[in-house]
């Protein structure tokens, strides 16, 4: 079975981390926390200098990481070595423009190599998916797809040739930290679920376990982004205790919050 949809069998929790910040070694040791404290699914962002969906938290955790000299190449091995330690599926979160860079076929199979399960192109429209989707089935490598409270008419096909889970926006804009989360997402899950099984996974907003918990409530999972880049921005080296504590807050409250969707 799929690792992926396998992580789906209870409500999950998919944390987000930028690779690299503060530095790859503090990654690693942040992947392995997490993995122990809770999360079903790890998402290492690969750090670029143009990232269009990401509000400032991220896109600064992106600059920190590129001028610590955080390297697609340096997140490859990094990832091999995680490997030897915990099996929790593990996504590339990354944009067209740095696969297209380092070459999208070498890119792919370096993603095989290593142990990654699955990539996440935020800027890649579903019409052009056929770019890299081929490639994806070739080496065994899922390409998640995202839909938005816009993808209106789209939303049927989208669901349809999902894999792994659907990744639902549940707000228009950036990524960041929002203190409410007021969006039509409930009934473009309800929608997706007309046509598809695919486990449906709620990101973009979400900061406190309070809001985890609501949107579990609507979904298969939630998506943790921003709120965990920023305690890594707070506290540098010596973020892992309390990202670790973090993830274990977010996945209590999902779990006794979260009713059976």
């Amino acid at each position: 079975m799929n690792k992926i949809k396998q992580a789906f069998d209870k409500k999950a929790l998919i944390a987000f981390i930028t690779g690299g910040d503060p530095d790859i070694q503090t990654t690693k040791e942040l992947i392995l926390g997490m993995a122990n404290s809770g999360a079903d699914i790890i998402e290492i962002g690969i750090p670029f200098s143009d990232p269009v969906a990401e509000g400032p938290i991220i896109q600064e955790a992106d600059a920190r990481a590129l001028s610590g000299g955080c390297t697609t190449d340096s997140l490859f091995p990094m990832v091999k070595e995680v490997r030897k330690e915990t099996d929790i599926p593990l996504l590339f979160m990354t944009y067209l423009n740095p696969i297209f860079t380092y070459g999208k076929d070498r890119f792919i199979q370096q993603c095989a190599n290593c142990g990654i399960d699955g990539i996440i192109v935020p800027d890649m429209p579903f019409e052009e998916k056929g770019e890299l989707s081929g490639l994806c089935k070739q080496y065994g490598v899922t390409l998640v797809s995202l839909i938005a409270p816009t993808s209106n008419e789209r939303v049927t096909m989208i669901a349809q040739e999902a894999e792994g889970f659907l990744y639902c926006i549940s707000s228009l804009g950036v990524t960041g930290v929002r203190s409410e989360i007021n969006t039509s997402i409930g009934t473009l899950i309800k929608q997706v679920r007309t046509v598809s099984s695919i486990p449906c996974a709620i990101g973009f907003g979400i900061s406190t376990p309070k809001q985890a918990a609501e949107m579990a409530n609507l979904s298969d999972g939630v998506i943790v982004g921003s709120a965990i880049v920023k305690l890594v921005g707070t506290h540098g080296k010596e973020c892992v205790p309390h990202v670790m504590r973090f993830i274990k807050d977010l996945k209590e409250a999902i779990t006794q919050g979260g009713e059976p969707s």
